[in-house]
């Protein structure tokens, strides 16, 4: 397929808070795409929606009917023909960046084909600094390492391998039966490099660990060839600092989320080797990883007992309350879907209008694994499954795993934009098979 810039994963872009960044896409691909910047506070024009299609310049009339189709397999999403907005050639994407410092991430959003236009190359990361980040004295320079995991599996050519059922992202959509829970890949891939070995110092690092998976779920852990299990310690979450550092043993990340950890080599001897463990994958797909410590150094950096002055939502103050049920629903024809509230996608409908400044509690229920993410918004978590968030699900978050038959409650605050975004499942084969849905910002 390709990356952006043909490489994968596609260039770090790195902007600063309140820094306007307007980013140009010239569509060189045999394919219609849609950039979506995850985590960005960003105007809906720019947002990436899945039938804002760029087509490449010159596409024939066939590519330009077809990009109007919606949802060719059935899946039974629907897209009017007033609802697709094409653009020929080259799109520019703003990004006025009016959000704290944060990892965020980009990906292709393309309607009924994101998992395979992401698997074959469409994503990479986005950094976002502010001055409060600055002053903090945390490892910095080389020792601030973003790694964006994901599994992949390949042709004998060294092509990726995908179980498509338009092997070319032109025809029909989606994936055979056996991969409607998700694809796993099996290679693990950190910043495209399978299972790599980074050289560290006996010292502090920064890792800005990101999920982007199509299906497969993560639980790290640091495993020395000798000695204790090393913590995390968790300064940042999806959308930016948290207020506190915590310190976590183990580190559950599902497709999209993002952590931000900093890990300190110093107990470690020199030719030590540290693994990256998934606790949660089987055979080789346990190994993410290995740190090589292979020197010793000063270390200047250290993390403060206070990160980020950001506010945190009283769960006490009254907030609009919506429920939205993600689940295998069984619809015409005895075809199964992943639905919210028990439909398929409408680009017509809008299940939720929040005013924009506002906070609203949404409650998130699921029979399956869900990583569940807004656009535009961001929340804070304040119950899982009738209990207290877990420890991992601390901050301000974009996405958040909802596991089987579980409620997770999180508040919703609506900064930034008007207009229509959408909420859906990052499980990228549920999302390209209609579990997504509306919002419009009012």
């Amino acid at each position: 397929m390709g990356g952006y810039d043909g490489i994968f994963p596609g260039p770090t872009f790195v902007g600063r808070s309140r820094h306007r960044m307007v980013v140009e896409v010239d569509n060189r691909l045999p394919v219609p795409t849609s950039m979506h910047l995850h985590g960005g506070v960003t105007p809906p024009g720019s947002d990436g929606y899945p039938t804002d299609l760029l087509l490449p310049l010159g596409c024939g009339s066939a590519m330009r009917k077809g990009a109007y189709r919606a949802h060719q397999g059935g899946h039974g999403m629907h897209v009017p023909a007033s609802g697709w907005k094409v653009t020929e050639g080259f799109k520019s994407y703003e990004y006025p960046l009016e959000q704290r410092a944060a990892t965020l991430w980009y990906h292709d959003h393309r309607m009924d084909f994101s998992a395979p236009q992401v698997w074959r190359g469409l994503a990479g990361m986005f950094l976002v600094h502010d001055d409060e980040e600055d002053a903090l004295p945390l490892p910095g320079g080389v020792k601030d390492v973003p790694l964006m995991l994901c599994d992949r599996s390949f042709e004998a050519d060294g092509s990726f391998r995908y179980p498509a059922k338009s092997p070319h992202c032109a025809g029909e959509p989606g994936v055979d039966e056996a991969y409607m829970d998700g694809v796993l890949g099996d290679v693990q891939l950190v910043n495209g490099a399978p299972w790599p070995l980074l050289d560290v110092a006996n010292t502090r690092y920064r890792f800005r660990l990101l999920n982007a998976s199509n299906a497969r779920r993560c639980r790290l852990t640091l495993v020395p060839d000798k000695g204790p299990r090393l913590p995390f310690v968790q300064i940042g979450s999806d959308a930016g600092l948290l207020p506190a550092p915590q310190r976590l043993d183990e580190v559950p990340v599902s497709p999209a989320e993002r952590f931000d950890v900093v890990v300190d080599f110093s107990a470690c001897p020199v030719g030590t080797e540290v693994t990256l463990v998934n606790t949660v994958a089987d055979g080789r797909m346990r190994q993410v990883m290995r740190f090589r410590v292979t020197r010793a150094e000063k270390d200047p950096s250290r993390v403060p007992d206070r990160l980020s002055k950001e506010a945190s939502l009283d769960p006490a103050v009254p907030a609009p309350v919506r429920h939205f049920d993600f689940r295998r629903t069984v619809g015409a024809g005895d075809r199964e879907m992943w639905t919210i509230n028990d439909r398929p996608f409408d680009s017509s409908q809008t299940l939720a209008t929040p005013r924009l400044g506002s906070v609203e509690r949404w409650r998130f229920s699921s029979d399956f694994h869900h990583p569940v993410h807004l656009h535009l918004a961001h929340f804070q978590v304040v119950s899982r499954g009738g209990k207290p968030p877990a420890a991992s699900d601390a901050g301000w978050k974009d996405t958040v795993d909802v596991r089987p038959y579980e409620v997770v409650e999180v508040l919703v605050r609506f900064d930034g934009y008007k207009g229509r975004y959408m909420l859906h499942c990052h499980n990228l084969e549920h999302e390209d098979m209609a579990m997504m849905a509306n919002f419009s910002v009012v």
